[in-house]
Formats: structure tokens, sequence, C-alpha cells
């Protein structure tokens, strides 16, 4: 056993001074769907050499009403030096940003092959151009 935080708990207390707070973080399975149950201690760890794939939910304590690249950049940057410091790539991240309220800001994710490829064919220039793109506001989804 390791006395390592889960990710979650991980991501939650690092997003926190940048104004960003941690509502959920759920795993999901092969087929991009919550998986059934709780994960034990909120974990998300990769296990049984899967990748761990996930979606956060978090509210940001910020003025514009959508989301912003400073959020994106800080949830990402977060997440990847958990990643780096337990030797794991993360797998697809679907983000949902709140506001304080309650109030959807808007989503956006990551693929997991644009995880795998930063750095070796896929510069941070266009890791993050591809981020952004995929930013939609609380308008922009009829559900």
């Amino acid at each position: 056993m390791t006395d390592e935080r889960p990710v979650a708990v991980a991501l939650e207390n690092r997003l926190m001074s940048h104004g960003i707070y941690v509502l959920s973080c759920e795993r999901l399975d092969e087929d991009g769907e919550g998986e059934d149950g709780e994960e034990e201690d909120g974990e998300i760890e990769a296990s049984g050499g899967t990748r761990p794939a996930f979606a956060l939910e978090y509210e940001a304590v910020a003025e514009p009403p959508v989301v912003t690249s400073d959020e994106v950049g800080a949830v990402v940057r977060t997440l990847l030096s958990i990643a780096d410091e337990r030797e794991w790539t993360p797998g697809r991240l679907e983000a949902t940003s709140l506001t304080t309220d309650g109030d959807l800001r808007g989503r956006w994710h990551v693929e997991a092959d644009w995880f795998d490829r930063l750095g070796i064919g896929l510069s941070d220039v266009e890791f993050s151009e591809r981020v952004l793109e995929t930013v939609t506001t609380g308008e922009d989804h009829v559900n």
C-alpha cells in the first residue's frame, strides 16, 4: 500500500490555489461511461495495464461565465504533474466547468492520443490549441 493520496484528492488539493474546486472525479470505462460503483478511496490510478480516463466536474471562482484558457491550462498542467510524479500517462479527460451557483460555464476534453503524443510529435502549442478547440460554452450544449 502506498501513502500517496488518490489522484482525485491530489487534483482537488492542488487546483484550489487556482480558484478551481473539484466537485467530482469519476473514472470512465472503455466506452467513456462512468463506471458502476465508486472507486475505493476515490482512486483513479491506472490498474491492470489500463490508463485512467475520467470525467472531472469542477466549479471555478472566476468572473467570466465561460471556460477560460487559464483554467484549462491549470487543470491540464496539474494532471500532467501528478501523472509525471506517478509515472503514468492519462487517458481521455472530459471536463465540465460550473459557476459557484451551479450554472454550466462549459465543457472541454483531452483525447488520450494527445497526451500520448505531447512532446513527441505534438508540441505544447499544438496540444494547447487542440484542447482549447474543444471548449464549448453552456449555451452550446442542448441535452
